[in-house]
């Protein structure tokens, strides 16, 4: 099939006369003559310019949990608007969201708004680093945490050739324009390997302030940690004075309503939020233990921002929780995340493709390979141009997932059973055109 772009085309011709490579954000661009011109979204559907419309597996890269558009939503946030959004001061509304995640995420004690994840972590980071006093940290290979520098090294998109050995990890910078000397302060190990982090742990505590993860990993497919990882994380940073910060911009209200933390049973110091926090609407927030929050403020570590818990992503956050508290959205939505991925289970093994089914049902994904794959090291082993022509084939078919395997498919509680229904046998289909 090959969708019409008459009115698109023209649109993103402007676009790349005003705009940066006719984007705002680089993973846009997919070619001058490519890259979608949407202009609606509503449930688990997205249409462009031209009135193509596709089932949406990308879900603006995770924070639509919902569906595009959600009424409920929508009208919290309409009805909100009529009181102003930004005062420079605390709200009442600020105090009632913040209220009900300590209430709902297991261990958090106090927290603070911000607006994205790259926000979010940034600040934790430096939060850490006020309260322990050492400035280095921990991050694992093939994780992304935003795009501020000092996390910029070794993510998804990083070549692994570039890495070094495993047993002596080198980080990789990603693009040009970052400081040569921060990549003193970050030590790059590959994720699940619990030899490699004592290891450093045990060389470098004494400068490591924070070991920063992913609790599974939202750019390589959803792998999740093997059994006791992250617990193993937990027992190194009690007993050297590190804070364990999880990174939940995608596994927050998303894998259950408590997030990463409730799920695998390990309570950090410090986590990060955002996506699905506001279904689409710019939220986020960190906090965690008390003792190492309150660093923040009071001539300690600096934490500012002129739109932090302003009355639209607050008006939204408290409708989104709402949601999920009075109603087992995560719960119904892990039950259809496994038909669908059982599904692409059975498909694949009926077409004779070797390949690793990843991550929680919510945040899936699946790789062609014959190598078990545990951390982005272990891509080197996955046919990624095979995937790619059955996303595209899909793609043709009305069906929207990343062309890249190491992104994830993401579900939201609009992809109804009809609709799973649907995808694996547009699934079937456009394996079936691939293989043959």
């Amino acid at each position: 099939m090959s969708y019409s772009r008459d009115i698109s085309q023209p649109i993103f011709d402007r676009a790349l006369n005003v705009l940066v490579k006719g984007v705002s954000s680089n993973f846009r661009f997919l070619g001058e003559k490519e890259t979608p011109v949407i202009v609606k979204g509503k449930g688990a559907h997205v249409w462009d310019a031209d009135d193509n419309a596709f089932i949406d597996y990308r879900l603006g890269w995770g924070p639509i949990i919902l569906g595009h558009a959600d009424d409920r939503v929508n009208h919290a946030v309409a009805e909100h608007l009529e009181n102003g959004t930004t005062f420079a001061a605390t709200s009442e509304l600020e105090v009632i969201v913040a209220e009900k995640l300590v209430k709902m995420i297991p261990g958090m004690e106090k927290l603070r708004f911000t607006n994205t994840g790259t926000e979010a972590t940034m600040h934790a980071l430096r939060t850490a680093r006020g309260y322990t006093n050492k400035e280095k940290f921990i991050k694992f290979e093939g994780q992304y945490h935003g795009a501020h520098d000092y996390v910029l090294f070794s993510t998804a998109s990083s070549p692994i050739s570039a890495m070094g050995a495993r047993t002596s990890p080198i980080p990789v910078q990603v693009g040009s324009g970052i400081p040569d000397k921060i990549r003193d302060y970050v030590f790059c190990l590959p994720f699940n390997d619990f030899d490699a982090i004592e290891q450093c742990v045990k060389d470098h505590h004494g400068e490591v302030a924070a070991v920063l993860v992913e609790p599974c990993l939202g750019n390589i497919a959803g792998i999740e940690p093997k059994d006791g990882f992250l617990d193993h994380l937990r027992s190194l940073c009690s007993d050297h004075n590190i804070v364990l910060i999880f990174d939940e911009v995608k596994t927050g209200f998303r894998l259950s309503n408590g997030g990463a933390r409730d799920t695998y049973g390990v309570i950090p110091d410090i986590s990060t939020y955002a996506k699905s926090l506001g279904n689409g609407l710019p939220v986020a927030a960190f906090g965690g233990k008390a003792q190492i929050m309150d660093v923040i403020g009071g001539g300690s570590v600096t934490h500012a921002g002129t739109f932090g818990a302003n009355g639209v992503s607050m008006a939204a956050a408290n409708a989104v929780i709402d949601i999920l508290n009075e109603t087992p959205v995560l719960k119904e939505l892990a039950n259809r995340g496994l038909k669908l991925k059982n599904g692409l289970d059975q498909i694949l093994t009926d077409a004779d493709l070797p390949h690793q089914m990843c991550g929680h049902p919510n945040i899936q994904g699946f790789l062609i390979t014959e190598k078990e794959v545990h951390e982005v090291r272990d891509l080197a082993h996955s046919d990624d141009v095979l995937y790619e022509e059955i996303m595209n084939n899909m793609y043709d078919r009305g069906i929207w997932v990343e062309s890249d395997p190491r992104e994830p498919w993401f579900l939201c509680e609009a992809h109804t059973d009809d609709i799973i229904d649907k995808t694996l046998n547009i699934f079937q289909e456009s394996v079936k055109a691939a293989v043959k």
